[in-house]
């Protein structure tokens, strides 16, 4: 049968529908690009936010009239919070929450399936994507991913040094690290360290040119642990979720750390390295949020030179603590600081980009678009496009950085 997978949200949802694809694959069955010729189409959904789990609706419905003879498989987090809604929508004939995702092919296809193995653009990425940690023991209390996702729970580091190695001989460049909770790696394992011992061992053990870490929460991010970005095969980019700029908004939110505990964090990561493209995520409008509130954030965001933010305006969430949090923001308010925020994030971003116009930086490059551009990644996440006619696709290349358009840099590979 033919088989289409997409993913919705968090990069941990691209790494479980990758490793779906290879599962079907390893079953005998092809994975196709388009829904519309698909027999069975698979999504991983996302319900970080009201606005996800629409998303996630409104996507299902879409696929289904784009491929109205293929049965639907909802797989993920939006499964998992609203089964009953989910098995009542049209062409829907499966519907996985987490706790059953390990054997959702299983389920699927009634049979059971080996792994086929990697390949560079096979299951559409380049990159490589890991799952290494899944769930959450953090109490924040505007976040549903903990209850839909159970507690924390590590993959041990054998098998995924073990995985690494795998991808590198099956032609991997980059390997990302995802996890619900990545920087807790490891302490349901007792480990002491667990994510820096996992980053040490697979930059000691592999050849792996490139390993790159998605979010991670600033309390699990030590001196000793950003020492690691010594190694240049590490990737300069570390995704901090801030949430707010206030100390006080912060608490309410039961987030573990303070606004100067962040600020010394940023400063010791731009310290060990300057290029570090430093991430992160802001809510806009939580309850009690004052315009006091905000411009702190407005201001401490712009003096933490952040490379790009990810903004989302509070969404309230049946079954978390904030939902009876007194003085809630008006929606429209929260509208008016996201946008503000994200015309702030644009800003930075732009700056930030600025810095490497002229600058030669080692660029993986992705397939070639049909009007001839080529577009590929730097390891501090800039977004680069040649028209250079080599076959450089998986290939890592040293390239000159020069002024682009909109978010993206154009480039001019030189010889390695």
């Amino acid at each position: 049968m033919r088989i289409y997978l997409e993913s919705l949200g968090c990069r941990l949802n691209a790494a479980e529908i990758e490793v779906l694809a290879r599962q079907f694959a390893g079953a005998g069955h092809s994975i196709v690009t388009q829904p519309a010729v698909a027999d069975i189409i698979v999504l991983n959904s996302c319900a970080v936010t009201a606005q996800a789990s629409r998303k996630s609706r409104h996507r299902i419905s879409t696929l289904h009239r784009e491929s109205p003879a293929a049965d639907v498989a909802v797989v993920g987090c939006w499964a998992t919070e609203d089964v009953a809604r989910a098995q009542r929508l049209e062409g829907v004939r499966w519907v996985v929450p987490n706790v059953d995702k390990a054997q959702a092919v299983t389920e699927i296809l009634g049979q059971t399936s080996v792994r086929a193995p990697w390949s560079p653009g096979r299951w559409g990425h380049t990159r490589a994507f890991l799952g290494v940690q899944d769930g959450c023991d953090h109490a924040c209390t505007y976040c549903i991913t903990r209850v839909l996702r159970g507690p924390a729970r590590s993959r041990p580091l054998h098998d995924a040094v073990a995985e690494v190695q795998r991808f590198v001989a099956q032609g991997a460049q980059e390997v990302i690290l995802t996890g619900v909770s990545l920087g807790a790696y490891g302490q349901d394992l007792e480990f002491e360290a667990g994510l820096a011992q996992l980053v040490t061992a697979i930059l000691r053990d592999t050849d792996l040119p490139r390993l790159r870490l998605s979010s991670i929460e600033p309390w699990d991010v030590t001196p000793d642990f950003l020492a690691l970005w010594q190694d240049s095969r590490l990737c300069r980019q570390l995704h901090l979720p801030l949430q707010s700029g206030s100390s006080a908004v912060l608490k309410r939110m039961g987030r573990r750390i303070t606004v100067a505990e962040f600020a010394s964090l940023v400063e010791t990561a731009y310290a060990i390295c300057p290029d570090m493209a430093i991430t992160t995520d802001i809510i806009a409008g939580f309850p009690g949020e004052t315009e006091t509130d905000f411009s702190r954030t407005m201001t401490m965001a712009e003096e933490m030179r952040f490379a790009r933010i990810h903004v989302f305006p509070y969404s309230e969430r049946a079954g978390t603590a904030a939902v009876r949090l007194p003085d809630p923001v008006a929606r429209a308010v929260r509208k008016e600081r996201a946008r503000q925020l994200r015309d702030l994030g644009d800003r930075l971003a732009a700056a930030y980009r600025s810095r490497f116009v002229g600058r030669v930086l080692p660029v993986l490059w992705e397939q070639r678009t049909e009007g001839g551009d080529r577009f590929g990644l730097t390891d501090n996440y800039l977004k680069v496009r040649t028209r250079d006619a080599r076959d450089l696709y998986n290939r890592i290349a040293p390239a000159r950085m020069a002024e682009g358009a909109g978010d993206v840099l154009v480039a001019e590979v030189l010889d390695d």
